[in-house]
């Protein structure tokens, strides 16, 4: 696979690599998660996966050229700076993602894939996505890499009753394999909390429900983190991987 940093490239060698390659972008945020797991959490995760996941491509004979962006690390947070968060507003995170592809489509791209590690964006990415396409001759897809499993073992798909949360055991176990010394531990277990969030529990099935005040009541964790377990998250991480692998190699073949 022809596997590059747009960092690393001359001008020259972007513009050939966008006659035939994906622009890969991985969008963060920076946001309090909890008392055990640092800020950034969300964006060492997203580039964790996506490391793993080009390296999954490696191996194979025939792969996509990929040109990988560096990662956005800001994002939609403002449910979280009632403890510590930089957050961009949804018009101003939609604006960056319009520049951004703008700017990859002048400068010779037509396939790019934006890869999300926090769910304050998922929204605000898959409408930038879907708008951009409309003005612009290019094909563009979006995914947040917690979606894209494997496969290939349920096991492996993790919790879903937990998947992703938010500082819970998902991203706990995940960051134990990751960077485990970012992880405050012994990580404490969490009070339960009475009633339930809505934003978590909905009173029925369809409804988005957001209560004021609720993040910070739950103190910023969706979920019980004390049984998080890196081992686990190491096969949580290369699930992931491999589907997201799976992924860009299926929007290479729908896209030429």
């Amino acid at each position: 696979m022809s596997q590059s940093r747009l960092t690393e490239l001359t001008w020259r060698e972007v513009r050939r690599a966008g006659e035939q390659g994906i622009a890969v972008l991985p969008i963060g945020s920076q946001e309090q998660h909890a008392g055990h797991l640092p800020m950034g959490t969300d964006t060492l995760l997203v580039e964790e996966v996506l490391d793993r996941a080009l390296a999954v491509l490696d191996e194979e004979p025939s792969a996509p050229e990929v040109v990988r962006l560096p990662a956005l690390p800001f994002g939609h947070s403002p449910h979280h700076l009632f403890a510590a968060a930089v957050s961009l507003s949804a018009a101003t995170l939609g604006a960056v993602l319009d520049d951004v592809l703008d700017s990859l489509v002048t400068s010779g791209y037509r396939r790019v894939m934006v890869v999300n590690g926090h769910g304050g964006n998922d929204e605000i990415m898959r409408l930038a996505v879907k708008r951009f396409a409309l003005r612009a001759r290019v094909t563009v897809a979006a995914c947040s890499y917690w979606t894209v499993t494997a496969d290939e073992d349920e096991d492996e798909a993790g919790r879903p009753d937990v998947t992703p949360g938010h500082a819970g055991w998902f991203e706990t176990s995940l960051m134990l394999a990751a960077r485990p010394e970012l992880v405050r531990t012994p990580v404490p277990a969490r009070t339960p909390v009475e009633p339930p969030p809505l934003f978590d529990h909905p009173p029925h099935p369809g409804l988005t429900v957001e209560r004021h005040g609720e993040w910070e009541r739950v103190d910023g964790s969706t979920d019980d983190a004390s049984g998080a377990d890196a081992d686990r998250g190491g096969r949580l991480l290369d699930d992931r991987a491999r589907g997201l692998a799976r992924a860009i190699r299926a929007f290479d073949a729908a896209s030429r």
